[in-house]
């Protein structure tokens, strides 16, 4: 699993098809971080929920309640009709999916991750994970307006062979980046390190209820993730002008594109 919201977002849709207890959802979350708290994310939330404000320049996981909260609110805006729990997954440029202008679009834009749950059109419940230390997270939570339609996702069958496609051309842009050289202090190889990208990956389990392909899915996703993640940071990559900048991200970008939409139709895959 890559992120904490895609986390929240499968464990709580199986939760609310009866299909996992809600002990199950905390203790998935619990594997990204022990300590964890829910605020809100702004005063006018903080205000309509009771929740404390955790305002960005002070973040403190001290002020915050536990995460059995996000049940709770999850619970309630669901309680609409054809209410639904969606992902997102933006990044600069590329805000589809967010109620565009809103606290919550700002701050899982900022974040690259968030989730929201209410009807289509109506007001809804928007709910963005933001790491205070290594080792503590905490949710912020927004009062947001839901968009009134939902971005179509790719299907199943084209992300599965897009992902497989993807690995290859991964591969490809790692050696043309020049990384598969090891330095000469005798560093990890490049393949140590994608192992040891996957292995965090592994830690986070999916539910029982997540169709078969849709973790084939995000398995493979993971790993294509796992590869440009090294191809960026290994040393041998680094880019030394404006050109080569240019060049490398043209280069990852539309891999890192097909990641987001292939999780995407992954987690929101329903049996």
């Amino acid at each position: 699993m890559s992120s904490p919201s895609a986390t929240l977002t499968v464990w709580a849709a199986s939760w609310l098809a009866g299909r996992s207890a809600p002990d199950d959802v905390l203790d998935a979350l619990r594997a990204w971080a022990q300590r964890q708290t829910v605020a809100a994310g702004d005063p006018v939330t903080g205000g309509h929920t009771g929740l404390p404000w955790a305002a960005e320049e002070t973040a403190d996981i001290s002020r915050g309640a536990g995460i059995m909260v996000l049940l709770k609110l999850i619970r309630e805006a669901m309680s609409g009709p054809e209410a639904q729990l969606r992902l997102v997954l933006p990044v600069s440029g590329d805000v589809r999916g967010l109620p565009v202008g809103t606290e919550f679009a700002a701050a899982a834009t900022e974040a690259g991750e968030g989730l929201y749950v209410g009807s289509l059109g109506g007001d809804g419940t928007g709910l963005v994970p933001v790491w205070t230390d290594d080792d503590s997270l905490q949710w912020r939570v927004y009062a947001t307006p839901i968009p009134l339609t939902v971005e179509p996702e790719m299907p199943l069958g084209e992300a599965e062979y897009t992902m497989r496609q993807a690995v290859r051309e991964a591969a490809d842009a790692l050696q043309q980046l020049q990384t598969t050289r090891v330095d000469d202090a005798g560093g990890p190889s490049p393949r140590d390190l994608i192992e040891d990208e996957l292995a965090a990956y592994s830690q986070h389990q999916y539910p029982d209820s997540l169709p078969l392909r849709a973790r084939r899915i995000l398995d493979t996703a993971d790993q294509v993730a796992a590869i440009l993640t090294v191809a960026e940071r290994a040393p041998a990559s680094a880019p030394t002008s404006a050109t080569a900048i240019a060049a490398q991200e043209s280069l990852l970008r539309p891999l890192w594109n097909a990641i987001r939409s292939a999780r995407l139709a992954a987690v929101h895959a329903r049996t």
